[in-house]
């Protein structure tokens, strides 16, 4: 009986793995037979690929052909499996020679006249190709882009089932990639337009130095979201290795772009207050799909409004807050999606949310009620808490004009070159990344630098996980300041950031 065998790639989560595509000829009535754990979408790959394979002008074998996806306990979804089984069958009816399908992976989906369309994921996937070893690549003209992204392996694209089956052949020639366009990064937003406010454009300005979370509290109109919104334009650019993470994530997702694919800005996801906790954390049947916490890795994450979201989407981020990524279980088994982002929260701090406080009708016990529904454990996980107050006409007439964003983004960036530099040997990149036995033991403190922070451990007014959170702020402001190590007054203005009255 004759048998074949070609290779693709197989996604859980970002992770891939290859993929043993194997074409069995004979033994029964005509039919087709898929084995190998395929979800409802592969299983119809059958019907696809018998068509493509005609419409392409090729012979379909007339006796029972068997597909085998190994390994069989790994599961299979989506559609990018069929240009490497319609390869296999015809390998195996020995339409096609076999000898370029060693060492090379196909990824694609066929439409039912033969042409082959993009597929999520081909990023990670060749990704995961060349790390086993794999040398040469064909994938949809659509994708050749993405494709182009991984070094090291020969990237090919195809536009029709038989572009393929003529390269097999060595009759025609497949498509080679040409070099990306660069994109024009996009227009941020100035930080010079937000008035008055400094406390608050200090504080933006630290958790963008440091990588920290930040909870902005104030009646409508004094300028959280404008502030939020103006936090990417503070952060540097993605390094490479960055670039391939956040791209791997929305390549998964769907949502990369054909023409510039490589993401070399932070991302900034704004959801609404609506959104079901699937879309935040990611989901899905079968195998779930990276969520907004993820395709906002190595960005921002804003939640305006934060007490309208409910305690069930507030409290799904509290591990990935820690941890810097998500495990989510399915049906189809466990996938796990990065998910290292900085949290920016606004909030009104009250239901009625006038815009003088002293016009407030609120009773003290619903503005405590609103305000509890941000829970101790998750404001324990914010580093950074302002409360803003209305802008009066001295403060929006300040003498002087407010400064603007390339003028913060340049200290934000020796802050982080400096942290950087310090940490490198540990490969994090900011502060905020540092674990808190690092900053109490390889870098302690001396304690006359520490000692209002042990007072403010021995009153209660901060949890141990709070104290390690003002190590890293102290350690962000002299950075700032281009000092050695921080003083006792980078650890008291850390402490103040943490004051639970500003939320």
């Amino acid at each position: 009986m004759p048998i074949a065998r070609a290779w693709s790639v197989a996604l859980l989560g970002i992770d891939g793995r290859v993929v043993e595509a194997e074409a069995d000829i004979g033994g029964g009535l005509p039919g087709v037979k898929i084995v190998g754990l395929p979800d409802a979408g592969l299983r119809e790959a059958k019907d696809r690929v018998r068509s493509a394979v005609r419409n392409s002008g090729q012979s379909w074998p007339k006796e029972r052909v068997t597909l085998g996806l190994s390994p069989a306990s790994l599961p299979k979804l989506g559609s990018g499996y069929d240009l490497a089984m319609a390869v296999a069958v015809l390998s195996a009816a020995g339409t096609v020679p076999a000898s370029r399908l060693l060492g090379t992976v196909l990824l694609g989906e066929l439409a039912l006249d033969g042409r082959v369309r993009a597929v999520r994921g081909v990023l990670p996937g060749l990704l995961a190709a060349r790390k086993a070893g794999v040398r040469r690549a064909v994938v949809p003209v659509e994708s050749l882009s993405e494709a182009a992204l991984v070094d090291g392996i020969e990237v090919r694209g195809a536009a029709r089932l038989r572009d393929v089956l003529g390269w097999l052949r060595g009759e025609d020639v497949l498509v080679a990639p040409v070099p990306p366009s660069t994109a024009e990064p996009p227009a941020v937003l100035d930080l010079a337009d937000v008035i008055g406010q400094p406390e608050a454009r200090w504080a933006l300005e630290v958790a963008a130095a440091g990588g920290h979370h930040l909870l902005l509290t104030g009646p409508p109109g004094v300028g959280k979201t404008m502030l939020a919104r103006r936090l990417p334009g503070l952060l540097p650019m993605l390094s490479g290795e960055e670039s391939l993470e956040v791209t791997a994530v929305e390549s998964v997702h769907g949502s990369l772009s054909r023409t510039s694919p490589l993401v070399k800005v932070p991302p900034f996801m704004a959801p609404h207050h609506s959104t079901s906790v699937a879309a935040l954390i990611g989901g899905g049947s079968g195998l779930a799909s990276p969520g907004l916490i993820s395709r906002a890795h190595r960005g921002v994450l804003f939640l305006d409004e934060v007490c309208e979201f409910g305690p069930q989407r507030l409290e799904s981020l509290r591990t990935a807050l820690e941890e810097g990524e998500v495990r989510i279980a399915r049906q189809r088994g466990v996938v796990c999606y990065p998910a290292r982002f900085q949290l920016v929260l606004a909030t009104n701090p009250c239901p009625c949310a006038p815009p003088r406080e002293t016009d407030c009708s609120c009773s003290p016990a619903a503005r405590r009620r609103y305000l509890g529904r941000l829970s101790g454990p998750l404001l324990d996980r914010v580093d950074l808490r302002v409360r803003m107050r209305p802008i009066t006409a001295m403060s929006a007439h300040e003498a002087g004009e407010p400064e603007s964003t390339a003028v913060v983004r340049s200290r934000v960036l020796r802050a982080r070159k400096r942290a950087a530099e310090r940490w490198a040997m540990h490969g994090w990149r900011t502060n905020a990344e540092v674990p808190g036995p690092v900053l109490r033991r390889e870098f302690a403190l001396p304690g006359k630098v520490t000692s209002v922070l042990d007072r403010g451990l021995d009153r209660g007014a901060v949890t141990a996980r709070g104290a390690d959170r003002c190590l890293r702020i102290a350690w962000t402001l002299s950075d700032l300041a281009e000092a050695e190590r921080p003083d006792a007054d980078h650890v008291s203005t850390a402490l103040e950031f943490r004051d639970r009255r500003a939320a």
